[in-house]
C-alpha cells in the first residue's frame, strides 16, 4: 500500500518523506526505489524523526488487530493530517490515536476503496460512477 502512494505523493514535491517499517531494511529499500523522484528516507519505527509532520499515513496492518504503529505522538502537530488506509464502521485505533495526539484532521481508507472500485468500473465499463453517494451509503450502513 505504501509503495502505491509514494509516486503520487512525490509528484506533489514534498520537502521530505520518511518511510517507517517494523523491518528497517524494507523501508530503506523502498526509499531507494523512489530515490530519484524526491527526497526520502526510510528506517525502523525507532528512526522516525520527531516531527511534527504535515501528513502521517498509516499503511500498516496494525489496525487489523486494533493496534497503532509504534510511532511517537511527536509526529503529530496542530497542522498534521493523519490518514489510515484501513477503514471500519468506527474510527480505527490509528485515527483515535491521531485525534488524541492533536491532529488537525484525519480520514480512513473507505474513500480510497470506493474510488479504486470506481476507477475499475471506468476501465471495464466505460462509465464513471458517482462515488459520493456510495461512500455516504457505506458510512450509514
Amino acid at each position: 500500500a505504501a509503495r502505491g502512494v509514494l509516486g503520487p505523493l512525490l509528484a506533489e514535491r514534498p520537502a521530505q518523506i520518511f518511510i517507517a517499517n517494523r523491518t528497517a531494511a524494507r523501508a530503506v529499500e523502498l526509499a531507494q526505489v523512489f530515490a530519484g523522484q524526491g527526497k526520502l528516507a526510510g528506517g525502523g519505527f525507532d528512526a522516525v524523526p520527531p516531527g511534527p509532520f504535515d501528513l502521517v499515513i498509516n499503511a500498516t496492518a496494525a489496525g487489523l488487530g486494533g493496534e497503532v504503529p509504534p510511532v511517537s505522538s511527536t509526529v503529530v502537530g496542530p497542522a498534521t493530517f493523519c490518514y489510515d488506509m484501513m477503514y471500519g464502521d468506527e474510527p480505527t485505533a490509528f485515527l483515535r490515536w491521531a485525534r488524541a495526539a492533536g491532529a488537525a484532521g484525519s480520514a480512513d481508507g473507505l474513500g480510497m476503496l470506493v474510488e479504486q472500485a470506481a476507477e475499475s468500473f471506468w476501465i471495464w465499463r466505460g462509465v464513471r460512477p458517482e462515488t459520493a453517494p456510495v461512500i455516504a451509503a457505506l458510512r450509514n450502513s
